[in-house]
């Protein structure tokens, strides 16, 4: 089982939001900016979903598989910018990076509540990362032999990962979206 090494967190644990009481639409612009990046995201997810079903029909060969996934920018960001282990997992460049060296601890220090919200979104990171490089070996292992097995596999970790990432991204935009702009943290 290729989830098996991973520690999926309940979503029911992430921390609760504090409200922004008197946030303006001008201070929610951050927060809209920040969710047409996460759109890019999502956008990659429905090329790797479409990818498992190429690999699976035998349309897709394991070179095919690596160079289209080595082009969806949430992967080359990944490698450029650390390894699973050590450093925190990077979607794009300049948004993840900016999240976990500035966002992030600019969010922590507004109060308890959003360090918590903090933390746990850099732990999710990790969780993401972890999934998208099964995923690839999934997707390589399905082009190189397809086979009913691989593909299940594949679309396991897949599924998961899909789970996981757009939880992710839609807590993040709920959680501190709006509070980029109420607390003036530029990007």
């Amino acid at each position: 089982m290729l989830l098996k090494d991973i520690q999926f967190f309940d979503d029911a644990t992430r921390p609760p939001i504090p409200a922004l009481p008197g946030i303006t639409e001008r201070q929610k612009l951050p927060g809209q900016h920040l969710k047409m990046i996460h759109d890019h995201l999502r956008d990659n997810m429905v090329t790797l979903g479409r990818l498992i079903e190429r690999a699976a029909e035998g349309k897709a060969s394991a070179e095919e598989v690596k160079a289209e996934t080595a082009d969806l920018v949430m992967v080359t960001n990944y490698r450029r910018f650390g390894t699973l282990c050590g450093q925190y997992c990077q979607f794009v460049h300049g948004h993840h990076s900016i999240e976990d060296q500035a966002l992030f601890p600019s969010i922590r220090a507004q109060s308890p509540a959003f360090k918590a919200i903090a933390d746990r979104l850099e732990a999710e990171h990790v969780v993401v990362h972890q999934l998208l490089e099964s995923l690839i070996d999934a997707l390589i292992a399905l082009a190189d032999a397809p086979s009913r097995e691989k593909f299940d596999d594949a679309v396991e970790v897949y599924r998961a990962l899909e789970r996981v990432l757009l939880s992710h991204l839609g807590y993040e935009e709920e959680a501190i979206g709006d509070a980029l702009g109420y607390f003036d943290i530029g990007v």
